[in-house]
């Protein structure tokens, strides 16, 4: 039986989220795939060179003519600043129509360049793709003619401007590249009622710090003219070379450099071995997202997996007016194929940049917290690039403590980090970590600097075809279910949910973490919560072990003797229409966690045994307060939480 996805939890699936309905279909995109091959509408030879894609001047002055490179015309153009720029933790991500609005995408990407050392760019080599969503191609022309415009020396850019965000990381560091743009709102929907985004990596592969994307916001509010070159659209469907004068662009097959990189962190002919045989049956979802452009190569080409496993496979404009988020909601259609009756033995999603990851078994959910915890314990045993053993495993603090107890057990160092990859980054450089993960469908390791959803799921096969490589043909496999109760029962099993309330009103949303807040300076360990003993609660704060930076308020933690915890933690305050990643208003995530040492409750239902702490949570959209923790007679939390829920009287979408 799948698991119920109604209401605001997911039963019998070991992970909880509320999260947004599916939004409405999108329209007026062509989606159709001819002939069952890989289609980017949008970039198709004829499309890529229907239109020129250029900057407009923001009043009536003439572009004036700068320095230029060799064989180049180099226009400033005058603009005017917009408000609302200001990059978030995954870049900048709005609207398509905002992006289109007169220069607003210009004025970023030229305030970008304001912004870095000429060191790091002049003359130099960057890297560029995205997740084929509806605007890239239009995006790519108007990035490559700024580039230009400021002296970079080349792009390298996938064809028809497809880069899965790992790929992009991984190309950075193979190529030796300055950095690169990555045009992808992530899991957002796509097109042209829907999402678009853009964010720069630097040369390490890893998101830009935020000391890079405060200078780009602040330069944002003071631009007035954007450099931009006088160069034809280039074609980006033909694999080669285009020099205009001293500055060319390469267009490179999205796939190859990547799958190099993956040829070399695991063992291929294991996973095929396991692949292949005739009793496993494997599927993955790429809907239609990037993943599609990577699945058949990888997992049909070289792995030998049969063509029809591979689900959704067609990159499409609009995600086939789906919303590309891997998780039981959005990937609904895989759940109820992994949890039919005769449903495949092993599957996998990823999202709409291919940075996320979701792993079921035949009638079993991986969670992402347990996920990370199993391939860091197993790494080194299946997966020869750990070979050595890992250096160091982390987690982002709203994940669960399962990575934790492998870290202890493993005799590794271990790092608790604030939500956001690029302090994962930090660490990897300074050779401190290796395997690390967030509760949100993001695990990753040091191969490259950003969260890998193939990789996940070449790490989780290298494991199940390590466990079976003896077994004969015909002998029972070892499953994705027998590998994490394997784990449980050697290192216990951390209960874990989260509850997502999105467009909260700002005032009422601060009002209430304000409370929290005010509430942890009054607690002291030993306060007795029912038959919960705190530990301590505080507003977590991190210090970089490397640059000594400080991430402060990253949220809200009641940590109890038992392991169990609960936090809140506070979205961006922001607006689609203004500035960052965020919703409109803001979002609050409530995360539950208790640990479980005793193996004959590992198979209880998670909303079951983490009843005492979260008693009935309503699916309704009505005021917080009313939504959360209403029936905790038993556990006291009644007076820890309702009590600040009850200040906030502002209704949100569950």
């Amino acid at each position: 039986m799948a698991p119920s996805l109604c209401c605001s939890r997911v039963e019998n699936a070991f992970f909880s989220s509320a999260l947004f309905k599916l939004k409405k279909q999108q329209s007026g995109v062509a989606t159709t795939a001819r002939n069952g091959s890989i289609a980017w509408l949008a970039s198709s030879p004829s499309t890529s060179r229907a239109r020129s894609f250029s900057v407009r001047a923001a009043s009536q002055s003439s572009p004036a003519a700068v320095a230029e490179p060799e064989g180049i015309k180099i226009n400033s153009v005058p603009t005017k600043p917009i408000e609302g720029q200001k990059t978030g933790t995954s870049g900048l991500r709005k609207k398509v129509k905002v992006f289109k609005e007169e220069n607003y995408l210009a004025n970023w990407i030229q305030a970008l360049f304001n912004s870095l050392p000429p060191e790091d760019y002049k003359n130099g080599l960057l890297v560029l793709g995205g997740d084929g969503r509806y605007f890239n191609i239009e995006a790519a022309q108007i990035i490559i003619k700024i580039a230009a415009g400021n002296g970079v020396g080349k792009i390298l850019v996938g064809k028809d401007g497809i880069l899965s965000t790992p790929a992009v990381s991984a190309v950075i560091r193979k190529r030796k590249a300055n950095g690169g743009f990555i045009m992808s709102a992530s899991h957002n929907p796509g097109g042209p009622e829907y999402d678009w985004g853009i964010k720069f990596n630097y040369s390490s592969g890893q998101p830009a710090p935020e000391s890079i994307t405060d200078k780009i916001y602040g330069n944002t509010l003071s631009i007035s003219d954007i450099k931009t070159a006088e160069i034809p659209d280039t074609d980006l469907s033909r694999l080669g070379v285009t020099k205009y004068g001293s500055f060319s662009v390469e267009v490179v097959d999205p796939v190859s450099d990547y799958l190099e990189l993956m040829e070399n962190v695991f063992d291929f002919e294991l996973i095929k071995f396991l692949v292949s045989r005739p009793e496993f049956r494997f599927t993955f979802d790429a809907m239609h997202a990037v993943t599609g452009a990577y699945a058949k190569p990888i997992f049909v080409d070289k792995l030998g997996a049969s063509a029809d496993s591979i689900m959704n496979g067609v990159p499409l404009e609009d995600f086939g007016h789906g919303h590309p988020d891997p998780n039981l909601t959005y990937a609904k259609e895989l759940v109820d194929i992994m949890y039919a009756e005769n449903g495949p033995d092993f599957g996998a999603a990823s999202d709409g940049d291919g940075d996320r990851n979701m792993v079921l078994g035949k009638g079993f959910f991986v969670t992402p917290s347990d996920s990370v915890a199993i391939i860091a314990a197993n790494a080194q045993e299946t997966i020869p690039y750990f070979k050595s053993g890992p250096k160091g495993l982390a987690r982002s603090m709203p994940t669960s403590g399962a990575l934790d107890r492998v870290a202890e057990k493993l005799n590794l160092p271990f790092f608790e980090v604030p939500t956001g990859w690029k302090f994962f980054g930090n660490l990897m450089d300074a050779g401190k970590l290796s395997v690390c993960g967030e509760e949100s469908f993001g695990t990753g390791s040091d191969h490259i600097r950003e969260k890998d959803g193939i990789w996940a799921v070449l790490a989780w096969l290298s494991i199940i075809a390590y466990r079976n490589k003896d077994k004969k043909p015909g002998e029972k496999l070892t499953s994705v279910a027998d590998v994490v109760k394997e784990h449980w029962a050697t290192y216990g099993r951390n209960f874990f949910s989260r509850y997502d309330y999105e467009e909260c009103e700002s005032e009422g949303a601060n009002k209430m973490v304000e409370y929290l807040r005010d509430l942890i300076t009054k607690s002291k360990p030993g306060d007795q919560y029912g038959s919960y003993v705190l530990k301590f609660a505080d507003d977590f704060s991190y210090t970089d072990p490397v640059d000594g930076s400080v991430a402060s308020k990253q949220g809200v933690r009641f940590v109890f003797s038992d392991g169990s915890r609960i936090i809140f933690r506070l979205s961006v305050m922001q607006t689609r229409q203004t500035q960052g990643t965020g919703s409109a208003g803001a979002t609050v995530r409530v995360y539950i966690e208790q640990f479980e040492p005793d193996v004959s409750k590992h198979d209880v239902d998670a909303q079951t045994a983490l009843k005492p702490l979260i008693g009935s949570v309503s699916s309704s959209s009505q005021q917080v307060y009313n939504l959360f923790f209403y029936s905790l007679p038993q556990s006291g939390f009644d007076v820890l939480l309702l009590v600040g829920f009850q200040i906030w009287h502002s209704p949100c979408r569950s």
